[in-house]
Parts: C-alpha cells; structure tokens; sequence
C-alpha cells in the first residue's frame, strides 16, 4: 500500500502542478475577449478565430483543471446530506463513486474520445465560422481530460481505501464546505455590526 501511496502523491503534485497553471488561461481569455471588443466597437473589425479561442482557453481550463477540482474535494456533491452522515459512510460512498461510476466513465469518454478526435485530425476538421480554428486540438481535449481525470480517480480511490484502513488522515477532515464557509462568513458580519 505505501507503493501506492507513493503513486498517489506523485499524481497529486502532477494534478496541482498542471492545474495551478493551466487555471491562468482564464485571464487570458479575458484578456482576449475584453481587447476583442474593444477592437470590434471602437474600428468595427472582429475575427472569429479570436472568439473561437476563448472558447478553447476556457475548454482547456474547465477540462484540464477538473482534476484539480478532484484532488481539492470541490467536485459536486449534496453537502447538506455528506456532512450529516458519519464519515463512514461518506468513505464508503466515495470508494463505491469512484471505483463504479467516476472511473468507468472516465474509460468511456476516453476510447469514444479517441475515434472523434482522430476523424477530425484526418480530414483538418475546421470551423465552419469563417475564418475560424481547426476544430482537433479543441477536441483532442476531451480524451486528454479524461486520462488526466482517470488517474487523478484512481489517486482518490488509493487515498480513501487507506483512510478507511487508517493508514494516513483523511486529508479533507479539516476542510471547511462551502455551507459552513458561508454560515462562518454571515456570522463575522453579524458580529461587525
């Protein structure tokens, strides 16, 4: 199990390495979307390319970066109904989560990832906006995605199983959710007044 273990963290520090970086690709793509408008009300020019690569930079970051949101525990969950149950059952649900349903989906969208990219590099699949981008590397992200997230499970799977046998802490036990964040945050400004 500390083999594992020793995988986990090399794949952990991978997801936060790429998506520490990746996550700027926000800013430039509102950098190009701000300068594109400018450009287009103030000379009345625009290009489709340029609106074609917001939409890129903001696939790449909501794909690529969805590891990240994984290995971080702010994916989607109902955390009214997970902070009221023991934890527990909340290790055992997310063992079963990953291991039957995350994972399982992740080979899916990659083998069917794999075929859609592949037709659109060989024929150099492009918009059909003039003037447009290649449409494969936009689609290449999907099975990218997928295998990024697909290790980044099997990371969390490696991690809860060794929680549950008591091997490490859990490394979220200390996480304040979203609910209690705001709760906390309300209870500040009520005490400033």
């Amino acid at each position: 199990m500390q083999a594992l273990l020793k995988l986990s963290r090399g794949i952990d520090a991978f997801t936060r390495w790429t998506g520490k970086r990746l996550a700027w690709l926000i800013l430039v793509a509102v950098i190009i979307s701000a300068v594109n408008a400018i450009v287009r009300k103030t000379f009345d020019v625009s290009s489709n390319s340029w609106l074609e690569l917001q939409w890129v930079l903001f696939s790449i970051v909501f794909l690529l970066c969805s590891p990240w949101t994984l290995l971080d525990n702010e994916h989607i969950r109902i955390d009214i109904f997970n902070s009221m149950m023991p934890k527990k059952a909340r290790n055992i649900i997310d063992v079963i989560g990953h291991a039957f349903f995350l994972l399982p989906l992740t080979i899916v969208m990659m083998i069917t990832g794999i075929p859609f990219f592949q037709r659109s590099f060989d024929v150099n699949e492009q918009s059909g906006n003039a003037g447009g981008l290649p449409q494969w590397p936009a689609k290449s992200l999907i099975m990218i995605a997928f295998a990024f997230l697909f290790v980044q499970g099997i990371s969390e799977l490696i991690k809860r199983i060794a929680v549950m046998r008591e091997l490490i802490p859990d490394p979220h036990e200390s996480q304040v959710t979203a609910i209690e964040a705001e709760v906390e945050h309300l209870v500040q400004a009520i005490e400033k007044k």
